[in-house]
């Protein structure tokens, strides 16, 4: 996993070709789905508004205005989407692999902040939107919700087939039902660096963006959630990118594109056909909690106290795990 590229080599060994062509499949299908579903599903309903079947559109529109507010409010998600078998196939393509660390009890709530975002975010997804991985059997009485861009629920039909996964948007309103109005063992999933550490993903790099990242932090202790740090160990040598320097004209077009559409556009390249991850295995390790107090108002202090925690805590784990997952004793954790 060091140079992040050629431990592909020999993954496919002792499958069978039937196998193989499953896995690349639905690696493919979820890699398609990330980049071209939610405009092609926009682009659809479009151009059926100029055809005879204008009715199926206009009736969904209608349907999305009433049904607006459903993602923050839980949305509906489905195990049987969940449980479909092409999930144990993308999780065997890498493979993937969720590790506990630590019992987390089903009476609390929990934010747990998964690092870092990679360009797709294979190991969050999985481990966490999916059933492959066995989040159920390892953490029972947990339910799990990844949290991701807003703007996602705008885009017609999308929206449904990620509300039936489980995918939630990550914002207050949504926070707030969770923690609130769904009782206890509720587990928030948030790729706490977002779009903008998807910018530093590279073969060999660690970067995780959070030095000023404390939203969570506030929520956490609004609603007495106890914090959750977890490392995805692989997830930044699915793919080599193009990183531009900070300040080059690069990466000011990429920072403008990322806070007028709210996700930054990312130059990479995989293997195959170019788009499909190398086959590097990722292990997203799963820290021990840090006990959150309930404090509805809380200071800027109180803030920084256990934000720090968090960044320590994540540190520690990075550490811990770091030559069990691949890497090397030299390799360090860059917190920005």
């Amino acid at each position: 996993m060091d140079s992040g590229i050629d431990s592909n080599k020999g993954m496919t060994n002792g499958k069978t070709k039937w196998k193989v062509f499953l896995e690349v499949g639905s690696t493919l299908q979820a890699v398609l789905t990330f980049l071209f579903l939610g405009v092609a599903c926009t682009l659809l309903m479009f151009y059926l508004m100029f055809t005879s079947l204008w009715p199926i559109p206009t009736l969904y529109f209608v349907w999305q205005v009433v049904d607006w507010h459903t993602p923050e409010r839980g949305g509906r998600k489905t195990t049987f989407v969940r449980n479909w078998r092409l999930w144990d196939h993308l999780r065997d393509f890498f493979p993937i692999k969720l590790v506990k660390t630590a019992e987390l009890n089903p009476n609390k709530n929990y934010i747990v902040g998964i690092h870092p975002h990679g360009i797709m975010g294979f190991g969050a997804f999985t481990c966490f939107t999916t059933e492959s991985c066995g989040f159920k059997e390892l953490f029972p009485g947990l339910r799990s919700n990844l949290l991701v861009l807003v703007g996602l629920f705008r885009l017609p039909l999308f929206r449904e087939y990620a509300m039936f996964l489980g995918l939630l948007p990550v914002s207050k309103k949504s926070l707030v039902h969770l923690l609130t109005n769904r009782g206890k063992g509720n587990a928030v999933v948030i790729v706490i660096g977002g779009a903008a550490e998807s910018l530093f993903s590279a073969p060999g790099v660690n970067t995780v963006v959070m030095r000023q990242r404390k939203g969570f932090v506030r929520v956490a202790l609004e609603f007495g959630a106890d914090l959750v740090p977890a490392y995805a160990f692989g997830e930044n040598d699915l793919f080599k990118q193009v990183v531009f320097s900070e300040g080059s004209l690069g990466r000011r077009l990429q920072d403008l594109f990322k806070k007028i559409m709210g996700f930054a556009p990312c130059l990479f390249v995989g293997e195959y056909i170019g788009i499909l991850p190398y086959r590097n295995p990722i292990t997203t390790v799963v820290g021990s909690p840090i006990s959150v107090p309930k404090h509805i108002k809380a200071t800027e202090e109180e803030v920084d106290h256990f934000h720090k925690l968090y960044m320590e805590a994540l540190s520690k784990l990075f550490h811990e795990h770091k030559i069990s997952c691949g890497l090397s004793e030299s390799h360090e954790l860059r917190i920005i």
